[in-house]
């Protein structure tokens, strides 16, 4: 009997688990949601965001995001989905990516980046997150193996619900100190391969630490001149780039674009005197 139920465990097992590639070079990792289930989940999270969020009704900042996030693409390790991306009208300095390749960016962050470079550095970042299944591994260790199996072999309601609302809590609210350094590492490797000069990802860090601690989730798990990881994070990159991408730092960042397209970013209301 216990050999029965071990095989049937196993069996049951094989069904929902495959290795993925997570990385460069090939990188794999066990994961228990399929593809299939990933995107239908990406495409409900993106429904619920929808409701929730303004998305920026300018199809120009809308375009120009796409054509950053898709020559990204293009270099990155998973191409098995059609990524997604989207600019959301809010004061917020943040951006996340979902499982299914959606990736969101708030015009509070847009405002305060200063060439494409640094555009193209937080668009590889979020990118890194969906190669590496960053959000589906916390959903594994979040939900368990019984509401998963729910989900893969009946659909059940209740329970892709459930999930629903789990994952985009997991998207708000950043990654773990080892999934920030690995979609560091990452979107360096894919900024360089795209053509972007990785230096962008230092200036971004920097930018971001010189705001102090907003309070705010999310953002590359709060950068902020307070923070004991951020220094370490800038080192780390700045190391990878000088041990082997020497010859991009001399590329420009192209500011000149990205100054004429903040001009037609929506103004922050004036506050209210008391």
């Amino acid at each position: 009997m216990n050999r029965l139920r071990f095989v049937v465990i196993v069996c049951l097992t094989s069904l929902i688990v495959s290795c993925a590639t997570t990385g460069p070079g090939g990188k794999k990792s066990l994961i228990f949601i399929s593809t299939d289930q990933e995107l239908s989940l990406g495409e409900q999270f993106d429904k619920q965001l929808r409701t929730e969020n303004k998305v920026l009704a300018d199809s120009v900042w809308q375009s120009y995001f796409n054509e950053i996030g898709e020559s990204i693409v293009k270099v990155c390790d998973r191409k098995d989905i059609q990524y997604h991306f989207t600019v959301i009208e809010s004061e917020q300095i943040n951006a996340f990516a979902t499982p299914g390749g959606y990736v969101y960016i708030y015009t509070g962050l847009l405002d305060r980046i200063n060439n494409e470079a640094e555009l193209a550095a937080v668009t590889a970042h979020e990118i890194s997150h969906v190669v590496a299944r960053h959000s589906v591994k916390r959903l594994q260790s979040a939900v368990g193996i019984g509401l998963l199996e729910q989900v893969a072999f009946g659909g059940n309601a209740s329970a892709t619900r459930d999930i629903v609302n789990l994952g985009v809590g997991v998207a708000l609210q950043g990654y773990s100190r080892a999934n920030e350094f690995e979609a560091d590492e990452y979107g360096i490797v894919y900024m360089a391969a795209a053509g972007y000069n990785p230096q962008g990802t230092i200036e971004l860090f920097q930018m971001l630490a010189s705001l102090g601690d907003s309070g705010q989730k999310g953002i590359f798990e709060r950068l902020s001149a307070s923070h004991p990881d951020t220094e370490a994070r800038i080192d780390r990159v700045n190391q990878l780039i000088s041990s082997k991408f020497q010859e991009t730092m001399k590329r420009p960042k192209n500011e000149a674009r990205i100054f004429k397209l903040k001009q037609r970013l929506p103004k922050p209301a004036p506050e209210k005197k008391p």
